[in-house]
């Protein structure tokens, strides 16, 4: 277990973002997952996320999420602070909160909540809960209907003092100017929409970000990292053009693709994924070829068996 100070100085690199396994009938691969955090741990990162979006949160039973969690601290075995997600209601997403916290977790990334038409004082009252579950600083990731404005982000500020660190997942780079100009140094900035999406966030000062691509070709994500911190716009344009967004063009095809596209790549590649859980969709037949082809065209950057 790292030391919640760990975050206190900042945060630089790449987060990444594994997924949850699970076995060809659906059941959860807790040696899948730790074969992949074998492979994963071989690289430096700023940050683990265990049981996040990517990590299927949602379709996670508490016990299973409880299991997760202890097997990534595990295997991360303080080379990197982990985060822990939670979410979906106050009380499955304290309990979640808290086991996590048992199990040794540095932080805890807020997900949104089950209600997708919570107002802003709703929306309050979730983020305090889990805040309030631990004494571990609190991470909030804005994705889906949760896309407060700098005001409300303020008042979150002033009511959860252990509130750390804001995960953007949307991409609006205008809307998140805004909140980082009236928090400032307050809390840690995390761009959380993609890799597609590092050139816009290291231009507006972040520099750390949360990858999916870490979770198939770990040197891919890092190279990102490298290169938009010293500016290298030629290179970084290159290795977007010819690897990132033909990929996230694929992931946009369908809602949920985010998460199924990522996980046929990592069988492809030979790491366990498995299925994903209903709702998100199953990869159409006719795609898997595509993905096929994805891989091998990034079989430069995929470590070696």
């Amino acid at each position: 277990m790292f030391q919640a100070h760990a975050f206190s100085g900042g945060l630089t690199g790449v987060i990444a973002f594994p997924v949850t396994p699970f076995t060809p009938s659906g059941e959860l691969d807790l040696a899948g997952l730790e074969r992949n955090l074998t492979a994963l741990m071989r690289h430096r990162w700023a940050a683990i996320v265990a049981a996040g979006g990517t990590g299927e949160l949602y379709s996670l039973a508490p016990e299973e999420h409880r299991e997760v969690i202890k097997l990534v601290v595990n295997q991360a075995a303080g080379r990197a602070p982990v985060v822990a997600g939670v979410g979906l209601n106050t009380v499955l997403g304290a309990q979640m909160a808290r086991q996590a916290a048992a199990a040794g977790v540095d932080a805890i990334l807020a997900l949104p909540p089950y209600y997708p038409h919570a107002d802003d004082e709703g929306l309050l009252e979730y983020y305090a809960a889990l805040g309030a579950a631990t004494p571990l600083p609190l991470w909030i990731y804005s994705r889906d209907w949760v896309n407060p404005d700098a005001d409300w982000v303020l008042r979150l500020a002033e009511r959860v003092p252990t509130l750390q660190a804001w995960k953007d997942g949307q991409a609006d780079l205008r809307r998140l100017q805004r909140i980082m100009h009236r928090l400032g140094s307050r809390l840690l900035w995390v761009g959380g929409a993609g890799d597609d999406a590092v050139p816009g966030y290291y231009a507006l000062g972040l520099r750390v970000f949360t990858s999916s691509i870490s979770t198939v070709a770990p040197r891919l994500a890092l190279r990102l990292h490298e290169l938009a911190a010293r500016g290298d716009q030629a290179e970084l344009r290159q290795l977007l053009d010819e690897f990132v967004t033909p990929l996230y063009v694929l992931r946009a095809r369908r809602k949920g693709y985010e998460v199924t596209v990522m996980k046929a790549m990592m069988q492809e590649a030979g790491l366990a994924a498995g299925p994903v859980r209903p709702p998100l969709p199953v990869l159409r037949a006719a795609e898997r070829a595509e993905v096929a082809a994805l891989v091998k065209h990034w079989q430069p950057w995929l470590d070696p068996a």
